[in-house]
């Protein structure tokens, strides 16, 4: 299972990555896309809308079931992957490559509230 240590992670199975300019990229963990099975449509969430941490913000689904995706951190939408959402399949090719959507963070200590590599490790071992 791939889960790179440069990246945070929420117990909801999303990865959060800083990026150089502070905005914060955001996609499903790998982990993910393998209990989902083969994706089959994404629906992503408006630019502009502010989020809370926590907050469901989209809906990827799969042959097998639909799955709520939260906001690992608090901010406000400012990009969304539309090449994902033309192209489903490309979560289950790389799901860190294919990001579903950027936020510009409420504060910048958010990230800090995630798990690291190692933690997400151990919460999907149980």
């Amino acid at each position: 299972m791939n889960i790179p240590v440069e990246l945070k992670y929420a117990k909801t199975h999303e990865w959060a990555r800083l990026e150089a300019d502070g905005t914060v990229t955001v996609g499903i963990t790998d982990h993910a896309q393998e209990a989902l099975g083969d994706v089959v449509f994404i629906d992503l969430p408006a630019v502009g809308r502010s989020l809370q941490a926590g907050e469901e913000v989209a809906v990827i689904e799969s042959v097998k079931a639909a799955s709520d995706i939260h906001a690992p951190v608090a901010g406000t939408v400012i990009a969304v992957n539309q090449a994902a959402a033309d192209a489903p399949e490309s979560i289950n090719e790389d799901a860190y490559a294919a990001w579903l959507f950027k936020l510009q963070p409420s504060s910048s200590g958010d990230l800090e509230q995630l798990l690291s590599a190692d933690a997400y490790q151990r919460t999907i071992a149980d």
